[in-house]
């Protein structure tokens, strides 16, 4: 009993890691689409605002890849399922020791790098157009006839696969009976196989245009003048991305999401008339009246459509009176105070630094201070001493004051006043 328990609760774990790492992505971006701040962010949350969904669609570069890749995988559906339809009808009909050689021909270009297939697509036309001798814009050079046969190179081989899993459920016996009632193979397979192949077609469709619409790597070396919308965001996310691009995120989820649910609650409402008809009466079926039970309360998908789309009305309804300028004032004003708060932090701890540094040059001063005393140990005398002029001064004041003995050599000769005591003597003497 504890192992079971211990297993359940293990599962219920691993079933919420792998939903959050498949889904967290998403949600984040999702949310990143009502933020006001201009980068995408989901934190620090600002202000709840619509205005990038305004934005998104006043961008035309993102309008016109979205058009380009509508149009690319209108022709990449009409192209794709024809050739994966004739492929998987060649491959129940081919001798059986070819069919494995035929599968893997056919599966190969899924193998094949978008990239190579890119490239080769680019080189094979751009010959074939020089050979038949027309110009560099001709429709052979079109971005957007490169782009649709680049893609369908491979996404046939996806629409073969959806096709033939079906297409084995089917009995040629029908076929057979229809030929024998006089039918032509072209009656046979429009009246009779087509629509069997129906729901397989249709599914086949989805997958060509989603494989399609979210292609890079082979449409990077064909689209030309027509730039789908993986093209036009990889080019938006080198020179800087905004929120407008998590709106169109948004939008393609939301779109996914109600188109999912829809085609649930579809099914899960043929299964209920397929259960009420085996009960139904004889009245009932004559009528066409039949019993079902809730439809609400019997079907889950049906009830998260309704949610979904009530969710979606009322988002739509609160952007159309909703006004976020205030808001967004009042936090730019924050940041304004913040910064200037910031800034005279800084101006501060550069004063104090400032101050730290004087108070240790003055430190240092006393410490590194040369001696006063009178013994000069510098060469060349003390010549060059800063204090040697000032003290020659104050030794030329003190000799005048000094008694006017005679020390100097060549018996004063050269005091200024030896010639006049001469001159006294000499006079003194005559």
């Amino acid at each position: 009993m504890k192992n079971f328990s211990f297993m359940r609760i293990s599962l219920w774990v691993y079933l919420a890691i792998f939903f959050a790492y498949l889904l967290g992505p998403l949600v984040i971006m999702s949310a990143t689409a009502f933020n006001s701040p201009s980068f995408p962010r989901m934190t620090p949350w600002e202000c709840l605002t619509f205005e990038w969904f305004s934005a998104l669609f006043q961008d035309e570069r993102i309008l016109n890849g979205i058009w380009n890749s509508i149009l690319v995988g209108a022709g990449t559906i009409v192209l794709s399922v024809a050739m994966g339809l004739a492929g998987a009808l060649m491959l129940t009909q081919i001798w059986p020791k070819l069919r494995a050689t035929y599968y893997t021909i056919i599966i190969a270009p899924i193998l094949i790098p978008g990239v190579v297939i890119g490239i080769s697509t680019l080189v094979f036309w751009d010959r074939i157009n020089r050979m038949l001798g027309l110009g560099a814009d001709s429709w052979l050079s079109n971005g957007l006839f490169l782009t649709i046969i680049g893609q369908s190179t491979f996404i046939a081989s996806y629409c073969m696969l959806v096709l033939v899993a079906r297409l084995q459920r089917y009995d040629i016996a029908l076929t057979e009976a229809a030929l024998d009632l006089g039918a032509t193979h072209a009656q046979a397979f429009r009246k009779v196989l087509l629509p069997f192949m129906r729901p397989a077609i249709a599914s086949a469709a989805v997958l060509a245009f989603l494989a399609s619409f979210e292609n890079y790597n082979t449409t990077t070396f064909t689209f030309g003048e027509y730039p789908t919308l993986t093209i036009e965001l990889a080019q938006k996310v080198r020179y800087g991305i905004t929120p407008a691009i998590s709106a169109l995120a948004f939008i393609i989820v939301v779109l996914t999401v109600f188109a999912a649910l829809a085609n649930e609650a579809g099914i899960r409402r043929k299964e209920l008339v397929a259960a009420a008809r085996k009960k139904a009466t004889v009245e009932e079926l004559e009528s066409g009246k039949l019993r079902l039970p809730g439809f609400l309360s019997s079907n889950v998908a049906a009830v998260a459509l309704v949610v979904v789309a009530c969710a979606t009305v009322a988002v739509v309804g609160t952007a159309t009176v909703y006004n976020p300028q205030q808001c967004i004032a009042d936090v730019q004003e924050q940041k304004r105070l913040e910064a200037d708060e910031r800034i005279q932090e800084l101006r501060r701890q550069r004063d104090l630094r400032r101050q730290q540094q004087l108070e240790e040059q003055g430190e240092a001063a006393p410490q590194s201070a040369p001696s006063t005393g009178t013994g000069n140990n510098s060469g060349f005398g003390g010549v060059f001493a800063p204090g040697s002029l000032s003290g020659d001064e104050e030794d030329g004041a003190e000799a005048e004051q000094e008694p006017q003995g005679n020390s100097s050599g060549f018996g004063n000769v050269f005091d200024p006043g030896a010639l006049s005591n001469d001159g006294e003597d000499s006079g003194s003497g005559n």
